[in-house]
């Protein structure tokens, strides 16, 4: 596990290139509706250029390549994990769905006996 201590220092290009990024975004979408004259071929290919556009002005910024670096590093991470055998898989799935009968069970029986107790002895509303 890594501690080391990152510190991010914006620059105008890296807040230029984010402001760039969400304009181009939301004139992709805009761009979208209006062109609904034109026919759906040529508004979904503006909108797939203009998010494309808009994606690479991110991941060219400061926060895209911390993002991209953090998604290695998280797939570095699963790839560490062990996961358990089929049998195993079965066994623990298994002990969990019995938990959860018994757990349904007490809690069932525990309702009906209140609602006897409440109703029934207390309240003397006999059913």
């Amino acid at each position: 596990m890594s501690t080391t201590q990152v510190q991010t220092v914006s620059s105008g290009a890296d807040k230029a290139k984010l402001a760039a990024a969400v304009v181009v975004t939301i004139a992709a979408v805009a761009a979208f509706y209006l062109l609904r004259q034109q026919g759906a071929l040529v508004q979904w290919a503006v909108l797939i250029v203009g998010l494309a556009v808009a994606a690479g002005a991110f991941f060219a910024s400061e926060s895209g390549k911390e993002l991209i670096a953090f998604g290695r590093d998280a797939w570095r991470e699963v790839r560490k994990v062990v996961w358990p055998a089929r049998k195993e898989a079965i066994q623990t799935t298994a002990y969990v769905f019995g938990f959860v009968l018994l757990m349904a069970i007490f809690l069932w029986l525990t309702d009906k006996t209140l609602e006897w107790v409440l109703y029934d002895l207390l309240l003397g509303w006999k059913k």
